[in-house]
């Protein structure tokens, strides 16, 4: 598979819808620029839906990818290695902070094995099952995924985007279910931007120590060596510094696009996924929406390359979808703004008659 071959597949949201919404904003009860960004949001769905008045979003979904990295056996995490069973199950039992925003907002959510390193029977019966290798290779000293792997979890992303589009599904909060991932999203961020270790290097969404910040900056320098002479071919690249989860959740969004269908991206590990799908169709990120600022300094790079300014700026680092699902009641209210505000009465103009006789009238 040659991702290069998105970029053709890959159309922008209607311009011509989105100017009519613009227009249509113009004739609203409420003055242009009252409502600040919620403008924006209704104008960009309108154009994704391909519709004006826009239409709500009635059928959101979260979707995770789950999966665990060999290089969080080097203490980079807050988190245990291996231990990306454990976040998925809380999810699934409703304790997770995205589970109870989740359930208070009615969306459904969907994880997906695509790397996770344990028995398979750890995992609640509801997790789609499609486990590319079991957790991905330390990627200081070693290819995450081989060649075959890597373009097998692309496709696993590629086919969860195809099942969610033709179930209906209008809208996709995305996030991941890692442990270890924002390192391998750290390092395709420096080596896409080309920045240094030390610049895109934070401390995850569980919270490390300085010795832990210092050992994962080492894990990112190290990777990023054997990331550069991959970059010509984002498939290699993904094989050698990302991992199954990452390489699905590219597939995801690249086919997302294809699809028209919108996705919210939550942090670090989306920025990353999201950055090499744009250099692979340079119009995909038209379909996106950045959730929020997860305080990752690799998030922030990634996002301005691509354009994208997050919705919401609240402090949220947890991360497994939970900004990007907070900023789903602000899309719903564009839309529904957006849709149901009515427009100004035109003027009444007399009629050319009417307006004669009156003139004869008064003489």
């Amino acid at each position: 598979m040659n991702l290069d071959d998105f970029s053709d597949l890959i159309e922008r949201p209607d311009g011509g819808i989105r100017r009519d919404a613009e227009e249509r904003r113009e004739r609203l009860t409420v003055r242009p620029g009252a409502l600040g960004r919620l403008d924006e949001l209704g104008e960009w769905l309108a154009a994704a839906q391909g519709a004006v008045p826009v239409r709500p979003v009635v059928a959101p979904k979260v979707v995770l990818f789950a999966g665990d990295h060999g290089v969080a056996s080097l203490g980079v995490s807050g988190r245990a290695a291996g231990g990306g069973h454990e976040l998925v199950r809380a999810v699934l039992d409703g304790v997770s902070p995205v589970a109870v925003l989740a359930r208070a907002q009615d969306v459904p959510v969907r994880v997906v094995d695509a790397g996770l390193d344990c028995d398979p029977g750890l995992l609640p019966a509801e997790v789609s099952r499609r486990r590319v290798r079991r957790g991905s290779g330390r990627i200081d000293v070693e290819d995450a995924l081989t060649a075959d792997e890597a373009l097998a979890a692309l496709e696993l992303g590629i086919a969860v985007a195809d099942e969610e589009a033709d179930s209906g599904t209008d809208l996709v909060v995305l996030g991941d279910l890692s442990v270890g991932g924002t390192t391998p999203a750290a390092v395709l961020i420096a080596a896409l931007c080309g920045t240094d270790a030390s610049v895109v290097t934070g401390r995850g969404g569980a919270g490390i120590d300085d010795l832990a910040w210092m050992r994962k900056c080492a894990a990112v320098r190290d990777a990023l060596r054997r990331a550069r002479p991959a970059l010509g071919d984002q498939l290699e690249l993904l094989a050698a510094v990302g991992g199954a989860d990452l390489a699905a959740t590219t597939g995801f969004l690249l086919q997302a696009s294809v699809r028209r269908l919108p996705v919210l991206l939550d942090g670090v590990v989306g920025a990353a996924c999201a950055l090499v799908a744009q250099r692979a169709a340079f119009r995909a990120p038209d379909w996106w929406l950045a959730g929020q600022v997860s305080g990752e300094p690799a998030q922030a790079k990634a996002l301005d390359r691509m354009a994208l300014n997050p919705l919401l700026d609240h402090g949220v680092t947890v991360g497994e979808g939970t900004g990007a699902l907070l900023a789903l009641p602000l899309v719903r209210a564009a839309a529904a703004l957006a849709a149901e505000l009515p427009e100004r009465p035109e003027p009444t103009i007399p009629a050319e008659g009417a307006a004669a006789s009156a003139v004869d009238g008064e003489s």
